[in-house]
């Protein structure tokens, strides 16, 4: 599969979700076979206006590439200066992604994310700026439409295809939805069926026979795995396995609490400890997902601003559970 002048090895991406595919997820799950990651959605105007916070959300590692910075915003003009003049320039970024999906109020109250879809010449236009100046393949993140009365994810990737976007990523919910209910793989097969452009599947993979049952039924090009991948890297692995007709496996507890002590490490290296440690007890809890008797060391971490005081606690619960 390509993308532009990106050529993937296989057909798993790790999806882009904010406050969760930083530097070290990404890192860890491109190990594990993901072949392209996407950086947390980034403001456009935070980098325009010169935003420091939103720079260091755009950092990336020569080890993850290929890999895209997604990009949120409403403004033709401001998101292809910011890509004229600051992501041309970034050899170390491979593509460029225009989130269309994301859901959240604090996004779409100002007409950004999935709010785009309801105003298809406004898409047009944001992608005819950036596609004149970009050096780099774009591409956009839809959903199939804005509620169940506004579905127009088909007329948004015809206008894609049409303006010389380079691939889509098709979310098979409706703004309306969020992450409730069902993930529309029928409409992800429409989309396929309708453009020429490759498509991305994305929604509901959460297993590995999951991953290989949207490629097999939608005929997309890749599947992109979000939720399905947190406190989970090995699904990539997993679905790789089966592509190669190789066996299944599941992650012993010890090798789960393995990597949630190198994710801490990884995090509080990148963030320092007193960010790091705070943002790991997410991922901490995702890790520890099932296993027996791990509510209480769950919620013990959840209070704890240490770094040291949580990998004691993670290996003393993991020498107690074994497999």
């Amino acid at each position: 599969m390509r993308i532009g002048n990106i050529e993937l090895k296989n057909k798993l991406v790790l999806a882009p979700m904010a406050g969760i595919t930083d530097l070290p997820f990404r890192l860890l799950c491109k190990e594990m076979g993901a072949d392209l990651v996407f950086t947390e959605m980034v403001s456009a105007k935070g980098i325009y206006y010169g935003d420091e916070n939103t720079k260091n959300l755009s950092q990336t590692d020569s080890k993850e590439r290929p890999v895209a910075m997604q990009i949120f915003g409403s403004d033709p003009m401001i998101m292809a200066n910011v890509v004229e003049n600051y992501i041309n320039h970034r050899d170390d970024i491979d593509i460029i992604d225009i989130n269309m999906g994301c859901p959240a109020p604090k996004i779409v109250k100002n007409n950004d994310g999935c709010a785009l879809m309801k105003d298809p010449e406004l898409v047009r236009e944001i992608i005819r700026n950036i596609v004149k100046v970009s050096k780099k393949p774009l591409t956009i993140k839809i959903r199939k439409g804005w509620d169940n009365e506004s579905i127009n994810g088909i007329e948004i990737a015809k206008i894609a295809e049409e303006e010389g976007v380079s691939a889509i990523t098709v979310h098979g919910r409706t703004r309306e939805m969020f992450y409730s209910g069902r993930s529309d793989w029928d409409f992800i097969k429409e989309v396929k069926e309708r453009v020429k452009i490759p498509v991305i599947g994305n929604g509901d993979i959460f297993e590995p026979e999951d991953g290989i049952r949207m490629l097999d039924y939608t005929k997309c090009d890749a599947i992109a795995i979000g939720r399905g991948s947190m406190g989970n890297p090995w699904i990539f692995r997993r679905i790789i396995n089966l592509m190669e007709g190789k066996e299944d496996f599941l992650p012993t507890v010890e090798e789960r609490i393995d990597m949630a002590i190198r994710h801490l490490e990884m995090a509080c290296e990148y963030k320092g400890e007193i960010v790091g440690v705070k943002e790991m007890r997410k991922h901490i809890t995702w890790y520890l997902k099932g296993m027996r008797d791990s509510n209480p060391v769950k919620n013990a971490i959840n209070r704890m601003i240490d770094k040291e005081e949580i990998k004691e606690t993670l290996l003393r619960y993991r020498d107690q559970n074994r497999n």
